[in-house]
C-alpha cells in the first residue's frame, strides 16, 4: 500500500469528508509510485485502489486509509492545485481507516493517559510481553476509542 505524506489542512479536509480529491504533480517519482500501484498501468485508472495517507513523517502522525482512483487533470484550487495546471488526481471514494495519533487527535477520547501510548514501542514488544501489554486497560480503551471513531466515519461516508 503506498503511503502519501500530507498537511494537517488537507488531511482534515479529507477526514471530514470536505476535500474529495488529493494532488500529486506529474514527477517521475510519483508516475512510478502511481505505475505501481496500479501494477505498471496508468492506462484504465478506474480500479480502485487502497492508499494511506498520512498527517506527518512520524510513526505517530495520524493516518487514514481511503480507496481512491487516479485521474490526470486540473485540480480545484480551494484544495490546493495551482490554477491551469495538471495534476495526478486520487479521487477519494472512501475512508476506510482512521488511525488518530495517541492522546492528540481522539476527538472523542476522554482517557488521557492514552499519551503513554505514545512511549511504547510494540515492534519491539515480543511473546508475554506483547500480550500482557494488550491485555492492559489502556490498549483496550484505545482500541475501542479508534472503533468509535471509524464507525463515525463509515457512518458519515
Amino acid at each position: 500500500m503506498l503511503t502519501l505524506p500530507i498537511k494537517k489542512k488537507w488531511f482534515d479536509m479529507i477526514l471530514s469528508g470536505e476535500k474529495k480529491e488529493e494532488y500529486r504533480e506529474l514527477k517521475p517519482y510519483y508516475t512510478t509510485r502511481f505505475g505501481q500501484l496500479w501494477q505498471g498501468s496508468l492506462i484504465g485508472f478506474d480500479a480502485k485502489r487502497k492508499v494511506i495517507f498520512k498527517n506527518g513523517y512520524s510513526k505517530q502522525s495520524p493516518s487514514l486509509i481511503a480507496t481512491v482512483t487516479l485521474d490526470i487533470g486540473e485540480g480545484n484550487p480551494k484544495w490546493g492545485a495551482e490554477k491551469g495546471k495538471d495534476y495526478y488526481i486520487l479521487k477519494i471514494h472512501s475512508i476506510d481507516l482512521f488511525l488518530p495519533a495517541p492522546g492528540k487527535d481522539c476527538k472523542n477520547c476522554i482517557y488521557k493517559e492514552c499519551r503513554k501510548l505514545e512511549e511504547i514501542n510494540l515492534k519491539n514488544m515480543t511473546g508475554k510481553n506483547l500480550r500482557r501489554f494488550q491485555d492492559n486497560e489502556l490498549y483496550k480503551r484505545r482500541k475501542e476509542c479508534i472503533a468509535k471513531q471509524n464507525d463515525e466515519i463509515k457512518d458519515a461516508n
